[in-house]
């Protein structure tokens, strides 16, 4: 009976990932088919291969067509800023809330969980006139700093770091490690989990960011690679293989990255990383 549940779930599961990739697995052949066969059999499961195949052909026309080196340099710099200076801020935050002991600890804590469901959305247009006023539009800066403190990243690591023995810290200050070193060498390597996941869906959501770019940015100098393909496959001709070319090479990074924290990202999900 147990066999028969495990393999039910497992069942289960695969179908799920089969329903998630599918849309990936379109874009995937359609960057290595003919432009008009690419919606040819949408729909069916032999969308997803590659035919008739045209090799690397609609990669070319993408370098021909664009300057894919401007956007892709963008969102590298706008991306690993926030992921690294991300973490650094969110975790020393959650690592504070975690061991400090002050008046108003417990009220901060609540009002930052309760932030986390307020989104960004209702956040941009006020956000837009400051910075609209202090002139930081059309700038790096601007598409980096909203991103850097994040509610959920720090109620993350407060929870991880809650869970985290306490004599592991004070066995370290005997030793003479003040408390830089001690966050540093002794705190930060055991959080490698909560860092991971945090580093992961940071990653993917600013490597995804659109809308703040759309309303922050206006020359192409600053502008990142979703923005610049919502500006590529509406330029004529549009062409849907070159597109998806486009889109699979804008996707390459993220599965590098995934895959790369992978065992991380899932330790730190199973083990303590979300709360409620």
């Amino acid at each position: 009976m147990r066999r028969r549940g495990s393999l039910a779930l497992s069942a289960v599961m695969l179908a799920l990932a089969a329903f998630s990739l599918f849309p990936l697995l379109i874009a995937l052949a359609g960057a290595f088919k003919d432009d008009a066969f690419v919606f040819a059999e949408a729909g069916s499961l032999r969308s997803v291969i590659p035919e008739p195949f045209v090799g690397l052909e609609n990669f070319r026309d993408v370098e021909r067509r664009t300057d894919l080196f401007r956007p892709f340099a963008n969102s590298v710099i706008i991306t690993t800023s926030i992921v690294v200076v991300g973490a650094v801020v969110n975790s020393l935050f959650g690592y504070a809330l975690a061991r400090l002991r002050f008046r108003g600890r417990t009220l901060l804590v609540a009002l930052i969980a309760s932030l986390i469901i307020i989104p960004f959305e209702a956040l941009a247009i006020p956000l837009l006139l400051l910075f609209a006023e202090i002139d930081w539009l059309d700038s790096y800066r601007v598409q980096i700093l909203p991103f850097i403190a994040n509610p959920f990243f720090i109620y993350l690591f407060y929870t991880f770091f809650l869970d985290m023995p306490v004599e592991l810290e004070e066995a370290a200050k005997v030793d003479g490690a003040g408390p830089v070193r001690v966050f540093v060498s002794v705190i930060a390597p055991l959080a490698r989990p909560a860092y991971a996941t945090a580093a992961i869906l940071t990653f993917l959501f600013s490597w995804g960011q659109l809308l703040w770019p759309t309303i922050v940015t206006r020359s192409a100098e600053v502008r990142p690679l979703p923005l610049g393909l919502a500006v590529f496959q509406t330029s004529p001709p549009v062409q849907w293989g070159d597109i998806m070319a486009f889109v699979s090479l804008m996707t390459i990074p993220t599965v590098v990255i995934f895959i790369s924290f992978q065992r991380h990202f899932v330790e730190g999900i199973a083990s303590q990383g979300i709360k409620g």
